[in-house]
């Protein structure tokens, strides 16, 4: 390897991550693959990865692909700078079962109950929510390895993606509050064996969840790019999607729809009353797909729009996702949102005043949809927001930690909360 190219390899460290977000049926598994495509024939290394249960990269490769938990094992070329992998998150969670029941087993097990080792792994079938923080886990190890710069992530159904998403940042604030990690720290270095093989155990899942959400929020590294239909009933859908990624926190480079009927006529030629009955159904169901689009771009402002078109029989094999790449890529390689632009998610700012008469704002970038739907809960140092079915924790910075609630509304895209400082905690 030469120093220039050394020196480049070594600034870049961890690869970009792109998640491909959407219902089942909207194209979402051949628009990664196809996406995936245009950056390897750009230059770059791209592994293509996919945490849907119902695997489907294999399908549109028209390949099969082997199932292994280890983090490389599983991977497979399928063009020069092109890689895939399917990630059996079952599997993974009974290797992890396996490494937990090891290390519990030598803190002597404990005294009530049953033990933890007495459940074979082989007789797991899947724990919700477990199965998919350990598949966004492997992708965080996977972009932390030099090999890839890009890796295109075609995930599940939209409402487990969305949850999944949602997993980290749930876990270790819900842990927080049961276990603090003072008290799990005590027990680390406590006189009780079982008690600390325990804290141990767990302070290792936290460091590995810690890891996953960060590789969330890193908004220079890690964007979605939400796939969608023509459909009126398919583009409310989308619009609460964007709310709940917004309330996540998550960057959305694009939004594509899909299946999008092309132009029958040529540019310029306007259409003849005395045409064929199927050539006038044609020119209306595309119409009728434009008008869903400009909904869209009307509701979404600011979010870059793309348009993927039908291609007739679905695309199956390097060779006609190759094709589908040129001919609905060309500008999906290159859209990448402002990534320090006006989404930033959270900013705190002093708005006035000074000492106990400050008023603080916390500006969260936040597209309600159905406004009736926000909720604001206080809860020790965190702020709980909920809109559109969705909720979020988000812990307050220090400053906010000694403040009262003061009023909230919302601005555009923006949901403004104010505080005021409580005189009883504030320092003199």
């Amino acid at each position: 390897m030469s120093g220039s190219a050394g020196a480049e390899r070594q600034a870049r460290k961890n690869a970009r991550i792109e998640f491909f977000v959407g219902k089942g049926g909207v194209g979402k598994t051949t628009l990664a693959a196809a996406t995936a495509i245009s950056h390897a024939r750009s230059g770059e290394n791209v592994l293509l990865a996919s945490i849907d249960p119902a695997h489907s990269v294999g399908d549109a490769f028209g390949i099969q692909i082997a199932h292994d938990p280890g983090t490389t094992a599983g991977v497979q070329q399928v063009m020069p700078g092109l890689e895939v992998i399917e990630i059996d998150t079952l599997a993974l969670l009974e290797d992890r079962y396996r490494e937990a029941s090891g290390l519990l087993s030598k803190g002597g097990g404990h005294d009530h109950g049953a033990e933890f080792t007495t459940l074979d792994a082989g007789e797991l079938t899947g724990l919700p929510g477990v199965q998919e923080l350990l598949g966004l886990a492997e992708i965080a190890d996977l972009g932390s390895d030099d090999q890839w710069d890009i890796i295109v992530v075609d995930c599940g159904p939209t409402a487990d993606t969305l949850r999944t998403l949602a997993g980290p940042d749930m876990f270790l604030g819900y842990l927080e509050r049961i276990w603090p990690k003072h008290r799990r720290i005590a027990s680390a270095i406590g006189t009780d064996i079982r008690r600390a093989v325990l804290a141990a155990t767990v302070e290792k899942i936290v460091s590995e969840v810690g890891t996953v959400r960060d590789l969330l929020a890193d908004r220079d590294r890690t964007g979605v790019r939400l796939i969608t239909e023509p459909e009126r009933i398919s583009a409310a859908e989308t619009v609460r999607i964007r709310s709940a990624l917004a309330l996540l926190g998550m960057r959305i480079d694009a939004v594509v729809v899909n299946k999008v009927l092309p132009p029958l006529d040529p540019p310029g030629d306007l259409p003849s009353d005395d045409i064929h009955p199927a050539v006038r159904w044609y020119r209306n169901r595309r119409g009728e797909q434009l008008d869903v689009v400009a909904s869209i771009e009307e509701s979404m402002l600011g979010v870059t729009i793309l348009m993927a078109q039908h291609t007739g029989p679905e695309p199956v094999g390097l060779s006609s996702l190759g094709a589908l790449a040129y001919a609905v890529n060309a500008d999906m390689t290159d859209t990448v949102a402002d990534r320090n632009g006006a989404e930033q998610t959270v900013s705190v700012s002093l708005e006035s005043g000074t000492g106990v008469d400050s008023v603080y704002a916390m500006r969260l970038h936040l597209p309600v949809v159905d406004k009736s739907s926000l909720r604001l809960a206080r809860a020790e140092d965190d702020l709980i927001v909920g809109a559109d079915g969705f909720r979020r924790r988000i812990r307050l910075a220090s400053v906010l930690r000694r403040c009262t609630v003061d009023a909230a509304e919302l601005a555009g895209d923006s949901l403004i909360v104010r505080f005021r400082p409580d005189a009883k905690v504030w320092p003199k």
